[in-house]
């Protein structure tokens, strides 16, 4: 148990930090206070009187955590343009909310850098940023998670004086902060201190030396009152005084009840309508574009892969599509085009999506976007780039290898790759969304090894394969387009293939051969294209399912997760 019996009262108009020394419980407080992490936690929270109803109050109040999260590849004035398209709806003209942001800009003293991309933006802008971001739709209610980790101390005043003023708004900022200098403690209006999970005081800035004078303890002269009370909190004093502080902080500092209003029902019915699941679509379709335009080098290096990938591939596999001794090699070149397909669309994904999903979950709580808009404007963008990239490689490839030119051929071979692509890459999402970048990158590599094993087995054999090894060969998307990449090249009836003077005998050379031999005598390419089809859409909606649970977890998933905790805490401990 983190917290224990914890009550306290947050007005509008103030800037209120939370104060304690490490583990005292502040960040799980403040998961508590805006919804984040909620489930384990029993009481009562209220609104101007009211209990809190968490879906409407997540609606009209921000969480900006410790991490900056920030859309990558944008500037500060594109960032604020599709934060407030997304946040305040249609029933603003866009000249408005031009106007709302160069006022939010100017407020922040982000001026300067309005056209700085997120990577060059110093600590102290990308802070101010992402406060930014979440003041476009002017919600009363903000929380702050340690917002001047990793400032120097000038930027962190910069800071904090910047909420007081967000505060003196008509607002209730409420941040964590972990051992402020005198200054910026002085700064607060209100200050709550937690010790081990209960409020050890609470009530104004300057009131905390006195406070501890009362119950027998003074700060030293010329000593940080903020420093001073977190070492007390901490127990470097006595644990008896922090009971003591406990018990006077209840005595003397009561909790007083307030009527209960309508104010903030109000706020709610005045909310700017939510954008229809089309409009979100488009603007993170939009987002999402600019993005990968501006990631030109990147695009360029992979370009320059598989065109590398093209010469060395058809170079080992130069002119034997139309060798009618070289037919089993040929069956390697098509084997070989599938692992291609497998690790090159995947690989990418299993390194940058992780991190991205972080980014997802702060946005989809803060309530920028529903996810069905964002999956799906991921999966259009996605696309192209693997469909051009694809076809690269797979021009050269095909070409230099001398592969049938017979355009329907060419379609059924180029289609089986392209759709073996995306697949991959949807594997990538999939495992992305689940797991960090370290055991996603372990684990995607690792499962690829038993989808090629069975890919092939049987293959070569006259006898059956026994009914269970059927069912594991066709669990491997690879078999469907082994099957189908094979049949494209040699089914069809196509003509007996030319075989070179010095072989005496070729025994490959009649297509029928090598597909009796392979056991896809009888295989139709329409069945195994659909099947991937099938096999595609069944990953994305995997991926969906997964990130849906990544950020509002059912019972199933919660249960998971605390066994892994407590399996992690188990070998921890030994």
């Amino acid at each position: 148990m983190i917290l224990r019996g914890v009550s306290g009262q947050f007005r509008a108009g103030e800037l209120t930090g939370i104060l304690g020394p490490s583990g005292a419980g502040k960040s799980t407080l403040l998961n508590v206070l805006a919804g984040y992490k909620c489930e384990e936690a029993n009481g009562l929270i209220a609104i101007n009187g009211r209990p809190r109803e968490l879906r409407d109050f997540k609606r009209t109040s921000c969480y900006i955590m410790q991490q900056d999260l920030l859309q990558p590849r944008l500037t500060v004035v594109e960032a604020m343009r599709f934060a407030a398209d997304l946040k305040l709806g249609n029933k603003i003209t866009q000249s408005e909310k031009i106007s709302a942001i160069n006022e939010i800009i100017e407020t922040l003293r982000l001026n300067r850098a309005r056209n700085t991309v997120m990577e060059r933006l110093s600590g102290g802008e990308r802070r101010r940023l992402s406060i930014a971001l979440e003041l476009v739709n002017n919600p009363p209610v903000i929380f702050l998670d340690e917002p001047t980790t990793g400032l120097d101390e000038l930027s962190s005043i910069q800071c904090i004086d910047l909420l007081q003023r967000v505060a003196k708004g008509g607002r209730t900022v409420i941040c964590s902060i972990h051992t402020p200098c005198a200054s910026i403690f002085l700064r607060f209006q209100h200050v709550y201190v937690v010790a081990s999970g209960q409020c050890i005081y609470r009530g104004k800035a300057n009131n905390v030396v006195p406070f501890l004078k009362n119950i027998g303890i003074e700060c030293p002269k010329h000593y940080n009152p903020a420093d001073f009370v977190i070492e007390v909190s901490s127990g470097e004093y006595g644990a008896d005084l922090i009971e003591k502080m406990i018990g006077y902080v209840d005595i003397n500092s009561p909790i007083v009840p307030i009527k209960r209003i309508e104010q903030f029902q109000t706020t709610l019915s005045q909310e700017i309508t939510k954008l229809s699941w089309w409009r979100q679509f488009m603007i993170l379709l939009k987002r999402m574009m600019l993005q990968f335009y501006r990631d030109r080098n990147y695009m360029y290096l992979k370009m320059f892969l598989h065109v590398f990938l093209g010469f060395i591939i058809g170079g080992l596999f130069l002119g034997i599509g139309n060798d009618g001794s070289k037919t089993l090699f040929n069956f390697g070149f098509c084997f070989t085009c599938l692992i291609v397909f497998l690790y090159v669309p995947m690989l990418p994904v299993l390194l940058h999506f992780p991190s991205e999903v972080h980014l997802i979950k702060r946005e989809h709580f803060n309530r920028w976007y529903d996810l069905s808009p964002y999956f799906c404007a991921l999966t259009v963008s996605s696309i192209p780039a693997q469909i051009i990239l694809g076809l690269i490689y797979l021009s050269m490839v095909y070409l230099i290898t001398g592969q049938p030119l017979e355009p329907y051929r060419c379609a059924m071979f180029f289609s089986i790759c392209l759709v073996s692509a995306l697949i991959s890459e949807s594997m990538g999402f999939a495992i992305g969304s689940t797991l960090n970048i370290v055991n996603g990158i372990f684990l995607g590599p690792a499962l690829t090894v038993p989808l090629m094993l069975f890919a092939v087995q049987g293959m070569g054999s006259v006898e059956p394969l026994p009914i269970y090894r059927t069912i594991i060969m066709y669990l491997s998307y690879i078999r469907y387009g082994l099957e189908g990449l094979i049949v494209a090249t040699y089914g069809y009836n196509r003509q007996k293939l030319p075989c070179p003077a010095e072989e005496v005998y070729c025994q490959y050379r009649v297509p029928r051969e090598l597909l009796r031999i392979m056991g896809m005598e009888h295989v139709v390419f329409w069945v195994d294209f659909i099947a991937l089809v099938v096999i595609l859409i069944l990953f994305r909606a995997l991926t969906y399912y997964l990130l849906r649970q990544r950020l509002q977890p059912n019972k199933t998933f919660q249960a998971l997760h605390l066994i892994v905790r407590l399996v992690k805490n188990h070998f921890s401990m030994q």
